[in-house]
């Protein structure tokens, strides 16, 4: 450590003449000694730090001290160059890099954190290792334009492609997905939520637009896993959770208590969709959306609403019968 810090006092490297050491070189020292540190418990990092760079190409690189997504907590340097903006919404922001060192594209889900709480999509993210879920490569915290602001940054593989926008493609050319792509997208989906069910996890915000998809290899990844929860069994979770057109029944009668099998419901409305070629169940409310439910399913009956919610009171619907399967 000695040295190193000896070695960092040296003067760089100027106009190609011999002895010393480029800017990057010591700066690449200097942050040898900083994880160090870090590993002896000798430094704390400051949330936010991260190092700017300039590229070869003139582009800006930026280093941070990252923890590995599976596996050992020990911190290491992350290169990664390119950034730009590809999505954003109430959750945060999702930028689109490049890790400097192997080249490879990764998404970068930047989120505020809430000190007083974990992170449950962060803890989640860090138990699943599936070919068929997204892989959570790093994870760093940054800082905010406050001073008490603490941002949560994870960086995932990118898949350049979602099942929702391949869906709207067949669908403005009014055609319908080749059913064989259908198997094969469906049979990748169930085949993650067999697993995040078995880890007892209910992902609780299945769509099309979570689905990643690569369209040349038609590998599907499951993704947006900040609904997500570890069910727990007489423990109590929002009912107000799922996008609307993949709600299960029960979430819209109110159901606290229910199981993971909402995700294989939403599951089934992705069918219907891809087959369709738009929502089964559309509705512009819960009202709106049980109305849609009963129209292909009929009526539900006193015994089953019970078995949704007990709570519930009001059994006043129209009597309808289920759509027959054979249309």
């Amino acid at each position: 450590m000695t040295r190193l810090l000896r070695e960092s006092e040296k003067k760089p490297n100027e106009e190609g003449k011999g002895g010393g050491y480029t800017k990057r070189e010591l700066w690449k020292m200097q942050l040898k000694g900083i994880l160090f540190q870090m590993e002896k418990g000798l430094l704390c990092l400051p949330i936010g730090h991260s190092v700017l760079l300039t590229g070869k190409d003139g582009g800006k690189v930026t280093t941070v001290i990252a923890t590995p997504g599976q596996g050992s907590d020990r911190p290491l340097e992350v290169c990664y160059t390119d950034t730009k903006v590809i999505g954003n919404g109430s959750f945060g922001v999702v930028y689109q890099a490049r890790l400097l060192e192997s080249g490879e594209l990764v998404a970068i889900k930047k989120v505020l954190q809430d000190k007083r709480f974990k992170n449950r999509e962060l803890q989640i993210m860090r138990k699943l290792n599936h070919c068929n879920i997204v892989k959570l490569k790093y994870f760093f915290y940054s800082g905010g334009e406050k001073k008490e602001e603490v941002y949560l940054n994870l960086v995932l593989e990118y898949i350049p492609e979602t099942v929702y926008r391949v869906a709207r493609h067949y669908s403005k050319s009014k055609q319908t997905i080749p059913i064989s792509y259908v198997k094969l997208y469906m049979y990748q989906l169930f085949r993650s939520l067999a697993y995040t069910h078995s880890l007892g996890i209910c992902h609780r915000d299945i769509k099309p637009q979570n689905l990643l998809l690569d369209t040349e290899t038609g590998i599907l990844k499951l993704c947006d896993f900040g609904s997500a929860k570890h069910l727990v069994k007489g423990e109590p979770n929002v009912s107000y959770i799922c996008s609307r057109y993949y709600r299960a029944p029960e979430l819209i009668f109110g159901a606290t208590d229910y199981t993971t099998m909402i995700d294989v419901w939403s599951g089934g409305c992705v069918l219907a969709e891809l087959m369709l070629g738009q929502p089964i169940f559309p509705g512009d409310s819960g009202v709106d959306q049980l109305v849609e439910i009963i129209k292909v399913l009929g009526t539900p009956t006193k015994e089953q609403i019970r078995e949704m919610n007990k709570n519930y009171t009001e059994f006043r619907f129209p009597q309808i019968k289920a759509h027959p399967w054979q249309k």
